[in-house]
């Protein structure tokens, strides 16, 4: 199974306030319709498909193939040919089926878990809309519309492969994280070192890996890089996500997922503009 930020094996999401907040329940009751491993096991599936259909049907054409890529893998095109992508997707695919591990994920496959999820999510709720008995044919949400910004800032433990590249969705917690990452790197630019030089210093003072920095700085990718890191099922990955004792918790013994929970029902469908109005009033309401 590929580990993501929270496990996606979870069926029955539940937050301690939702009981007394109707749009928090609502919030969670959409969390609840969710089938996390099958949406992305479709999102990958699709990618995969159209991928090989395209090297079929164009027949080693490269500019129509690279045409292509760029056009469904925006992001991970930039450093993975049609080839390297197909063989990224197989062992995704290959990985999220094998359910006695845990699949570690790097920047790069990230970046391909983006490109296939945002691409898919799309033909899925146009699903929803105008063919409601084929998006149920799925069974991903119980004919809902899958909010993609909001699975992506539960489940992506950030975007710092996205660096200096422009987003697609709102994505405010991490479109800020970038847009510091990105202001550090030009002062440091200004100051007459390299890109690369400043996204060195970058990592240090943001704690970025070192795969992510590769990829914003567009190195070809390895034979390490396209290794999945795995550990046993039985390994309890999560646990921490739901301590409500350690150092990692928030106020008033509030779990880091419970946390992260709340903060989506008041960010989800806004624009990032909406979601820095509301998150500047919550910190202020935090210091008062």
């Amino acid at each position: 199974m590929l580990a993501f930020a929270k496990d996606i094996t979870e069926k029955d999401p539940r937050h301690p306030d939702e009981d007394n907040q109707s749009k928090l329940k609502d919030y969670m009751d959409y969390q609840r319709r969710l089938d996390h491993e099958k949406l992305i096991y479709h999102s990958l599936d699709h990618g995969k498909t159209y991928l090989q259909k395209t090297i079929n049907d164009e027949r080693g054409d490269a500019g129509k193939i690279k045409k292509y890529l760029k056009q469904a893998f925006p992001v991970s095109c930039t450093f993975a040919d049609s080839g390297t992508l197909m063989l990224m997707l197989r062992k995704l695919v290959n990985a999220h089926n094998e359910s006695n591990s845990w699949y570690r994920l790097n920047a790069f496959y990230f970046s391909v878990v983006l490109d296939c999820m945002e691409r898919f999510t799309r033909v899925y709720n146009r699903l929803v809309r105008e063919a409601p008995e084929k998006a149920l044919e799925y069974k991903i949400s119980e004919g809902v519309e899958v909010d993609f910004d909001d699975w992506v800032r539960l489940y992506f433990h950030d975007l710092d492969f996205m660096v200096g590249k422009p987003l697609q969705q709102p994505h405010f917690t991490f479109r800020k994280r970038n847009q510091a990452v990105e202001e550090f790197v030009k002062k440091e630019q200004a100051a007459g070192v390299s890109r690369g030089q400043a996204m060195e210093s970058a990592r240090e003072k943001f704690n970025i890996e070192p795969d992510a920095i590769k990829a914003v700085l567009g190195k070809p990718i390895d034979e390490k890089d396209l290794e999945l890191l795995f550990t046993s099922a039985e390994n309890p990955i999560y646990e921490y996500l739901y301590d409500t004792n350690s150092d990692e918790g928030f106020l008033d013994g509030e779990s880091l997922l419970d946390h992260a929970y709340f903060l989506g029902h008041q960010l989800k469908g806004l624009s990032f503009e909406e979601a820095e109005t509301i998150v500047s009033d919550i910190e202020k309401l935090s210091k008062n």
